[in-house]
């Protein structure tokens, strides 16, 4: 198990909520992520797949930092700001508003978009970026999610970066839900913070040494999730409270779960090309969720 004093612990991938002229709204968000810090968890990634990242631009990335900065979020200790760009330029762009709000660190995929990309491209793409950012460059923690960005990170692309840029890889948050791929990551660059995404395989991974989680499931459950992601211990609800959401669009279910929970329907809002779930089903999965939630172990 990590014993790193710096661990990220349970960070939420938090939910952006939009108004009806589809603006970030700004006061929702702020509260959002100070209920998910008040109900256990240990920081907040903003702009990641969960928080519709890739609809966000670079201007209103500011203005959210910018919020919580206002707010008073400790943002060297409590904010992870997401990089989701298939551009360089708007890549370091992105990680540029991050660092200039003094965030943690950054949470950046690879390009997106393009099919079939080689482990050489992948790593000549982060390699640009991170020469463009110079001096400015620390704390990433890369993103390997395959099926957003159709393409495959390795523990061997992850060496060649830590070896060309020493020092400024904090580690990676593996959303793969495999956990041969969490485990190879494990075995190889443990001293570096070794995070998942899938709730369901998060107590293993810090039973494993893993660093802990950005999740999803922390807008709603902080709670239920901390033993897991502190202290490696299982909790057979956290399966079903997975299952219960991945049953529809987990972006949109995660936003219905949210609105019902704060009785406020205008978080179910979702930006282009996303739909939020219509009534019928939103009724649904909050039926499953609570079904779940109430399930005690056998």
């Amino acid at each position: 198990m990590s014993t790193k004093a710096d661990r990220i612990g349970l960070s939420c991938a938090l939910s952006t909520p939009f108004d009806s002229k589809g603006r970030i709204d700004l006061g929702r968000m702020v509260a959002h992520g100070r209920w998910v810090l008040e109900n256990g968890g240990d920081g907040l990634a903003v702009f990641g797949t969960t928080g519709e990242g890739a609809s966000i631009g670079t201007r209103e990335r500011h203005y959210v930092l910018g919020a919580f900065a206002a707010a008073g979020f400790d943002m060297k200790k409590r904010i992870i700001a997401g990089v989701t760009a298939s551009t360089i330029e708007d890549a370091v762009e992105q990680a540029r508003a991050g660092y200039a709000a003094g965030c943690r660190g950054l949470l950046m995929t690879p390009s997106f978009y393009f099919p079939n990309t080689s482990e050489e491209g992948v790593f000549r793409w982060f390699a640009s970026v991170f020469e463009a950012l110079g001096g400015e460059l620390r704390d990433v923690l890369l993103y390997h999610i395959p099926s957003m960005t159709r393409s495959v990170m390795t523990p061997d692309l992850m060496g060649r970066l830590r070896d060309k840029f020493p020092g400024a890889i904090l580690g990676i948050k593996d959303s793969t839900g495999d956990w041969n791929s969490s485990k190879g990551f494990l075995d190889r660059h443990r001293d570096l913070q070794i995070l998942v995404g899938d709730e369901r395989q998060l107590a293993r991974a810090v039973q494993n040494g893993g660093s802990g989680t950005i999740c999803g499931l922390a807008n709603l459950r902080p709670d239920v999730l901390r033993p897991a992601a502190w202290d490696g211990k299982d909790d057979p609800k956290i399966a079903g409270l997975v299952a219960a959401i991945i049953a529809d669009p987990f972006m949109s279910a995660v936003k219905a779960l949210i609105a019902h929970r704060t009785g406020d329907a205008e978080w179910r809002r979702m930006r282009p090309p996303l739909e939020a779930l219509d009534e019928a089903k939103a009724r649904a999965l909050v039926e499953r969720f609570e079904a779940a939630d109430k399930a005690k172990a056998a």
